[in-house]
């Protein structure tokens, strides 16, 4: 388990057009969201990061990147950005499934074609999104299990003005006996 203010794991992927991305040299001024998800065989996956890409202008006015992270291939990373008609939105690939691990996401096995008719991966891991520091420690995160009820970029948005406005730190911090 990924610990708030704690370094999270290193993560360098290859990128659509942006060309590599390496956290520990992303420089922001607030740090990094990192959206993982399932890939392109998601329906849920696709209309999420739609809402994504309309939030990437509000999060770099508070001085925070966004990159959306799987495990797929350059070919259907492709795919995804081309269906959601990304302009903004950084997408990173070729993730693998033990740095999926180490970040803390759960791996699922196919099941076929979904209900839009492509092909599931064989293993692929399930969303996750994270907020890192520029000193590449845990702010936020939030992993699951499924690809249902995630959080709302607005929300989140709307969490990093009271976060800024207050200095308002990182939580669940805490490891010692309870």
């Amino acid at each position: 388990m990924l610990l708030p203010r704690q370094k999270t794991p290193d993560l360098a992927l290859p990128t659509l057009d942006h060309g590599s991305f390496d956290l520990s040299s992303e420089a922001t001024e607030r740090g990094t969201i990192i959206c993982f998800y399932r890939g392109l065989h998601c329906p849920i996956c696709a209309n999420y990061l739609t809402e994504l890409e309309k939030k990437v202008d509000a999060f770099a006015e508070r001085g925070v990147s966004v990159i959306a992270v799987s495990s797929d291939g350059e070919e259907r990373t492709r795919a995804m950005a081309d269906k959601i008609s990304a302009t903004k939105l950084r997408f990173g690939y070729d993730l693998s499934l033990e740095k999926a691990r180490e970040w803390g996401l759960y791996i699922s096995t196919s099941r076929g074609k979904t209900s839009i008719g492509i092909e599931e991966p064989a293993l692929f891991s399930e969303p996750g999104l994270f907020m890192v520091t520029p000193e590449q420690t845990l702010y936020y995160g939030s992993v699951q299990t499924m690809p249902f009820v995630r959080p709302h970029f607005s929300e989140l948005v709307g969490a990093l003005d009271f976060a800024i406005a207050n200095d308002y730190p990182a939580r669940g911090e805490y490891t010692g006996a309870v």
